[in-house]
């Protein structure tokens, strides 16, 4: 393509904010325009942002200057908004999880396919300079070769901050959908595919109550386990432990530690697009029966950092080169797969071959500018 790619956005919520901000800076890519079942809404935002037309999500799929739509639908939504779009003649860019069930999930990325259009599905912190720099390391060697891995995700709730957190909470979400797509999609970056799964789940409380808002104290149900823990057998050997919670008093986000060996690694929050790397070394032999402190070694981030939308870019970019965009529909899909094993693991207490793979996903290249035109 010799000119910015055509964006349009589907979903004017919380989320729109951050990527609307993103994708109108960003040279390769044009945002022409927003849509939102409250058109309202959709008009505010499109004002906001410099966008010059706004109306329904229909108005969206029809514009001819969209090449590309951002869904940023609810959850329970992102199959029949991304299949619209794709009838459309769009590429799809989709906020995570790309579905609720395998059938339907399938058939979107058959759809996309047999139309000759693309998919990509969040998140794409994967693209930001705390894990491309992570990632590199590792394939350096610093911590040798990957044994296990170990990642935590635990809060009070977001019931404590959202003003209308219920869907958190419903089918599709939970902390295992919501925010499992991080951490999932993160370590099958690194290691590749996982090929089995172990988990284990509770709901403890059946209602919750929002907090914050013009709704604060009103309840709603819990429709999901608020707490899983999942035990990961990935294809290439590792094995790996994992706690997603919205039940835990001790607020800890973006645990991610892998174990190798000749050493171990800590990664950056997977939902951030920079943080802290470090890794340490073994201890030496012993002297005199005592140790000596184990010495972090920093890694600093490398690249530029951004955020949301980053998917979005590299997919304009991959489409205008004629080469494979990094966060794909095939990688969503596999760490859809993952997550609903889990949630039937829970449920029935079995351990779960998971049935698709995923390619080897790649790099971005050294030097990668969001803000230095490729056209």
């Amino acid at each position: 393509m010799s000119r910015p790619l055509g964006v349009g956005v589907i979903g004017a919520g919380v989320i729109s904010q951050t990527y609307l901000e993103n994708l109108t800076s960003f040279p390769d890519v044009n945002v022409v325009a927003v849509g939102d079942l409250l058109p309202d809404r959709a008009r505010a935002k499109a004002d906001e942002h410099g966008v010059t037309a706004a109306g329904t999500p229909d108005d969206v799929l029809s514009n001819p200057d969209v090449d590309l739509v951002v869904n940023l639908t609810i959850p329970q939504v992102h199959v029949e908004v991304s299949s619209a779009a794709i009838a459309a003649g769009k590429h799809v860019w989709t906020e995570k999880p790309i579905g609720l069930d395998r059938d339907a999930t399938r058939a979107l990325l058959a759809q996309a396919d047999a139309a000759g259009v693309r998919i990509g599905s969040a998140p794409d912190t994967l693209l930001g300079p705390a894990f491309q720099t992570a990632k590199r390391a590792i394939q350096n060697g610093v911590i040798g070769e990957p044994l296990f891995v170990q990642t935590s995700f635990q809060t009070q709730g977001p019931d404590l901050w959202h003003p209308d957190p219920a869907f958190l909470f419903a089918r599709g979400a939970g902390p295992l959908l919501d925010m499992g797509p991080y951490y999932f999609s993160a370590l099958v970056s690194l290691l590749g595919p996982i090929a089995a799964v172990t988990a284990r789940g509770s709901r403890p409380r059946l209602e919750r109550t929002i907090h914050t808002g013009p709704r604060a104290g009103e309840t709603f149900p819990v429709e999901v386990p608020s707490t899983v823990q999942v035990l990961t057998s990935f294809a290439a050997g590792q094995h790996g432990t994992h706690l997603l919670s919205f039940d835990s008093a001790l607020e800890r986000h973006g645990v991610v530690e892998i174990h190798g060996s000749e050493g171990t690694i800590v990664l950056a929050d997977p939902n951030r697009f920079e943080g802290r790397i470090a890794y340490v070394k073994p201890l030496g032999v012993f002297r005199d029966g005592m140790k000596t402190e184990q010495e972090w070694i920093e890694i600093p981030n490398e690249g530029v950092v951004v955020g949301r939308g980053l998917g979005v870019l590299d997919m304009a970019r991959s489409i205008a080169a004629d080469r494979p965009h990094i966060a794909t529909g095939e990688l969503g899909f596999h760490v859809l797969d993952v997550m609903l094993s889990a949630e039937e693991s829970s449920a029935t207490g079995r351990t779960l071959e998971i049935d698709s793979t995923v390619a080897p996903v790649p790099l971005l290249d050294e030097g990668f500018d969001p803000f230095a035109s490729t056209l």
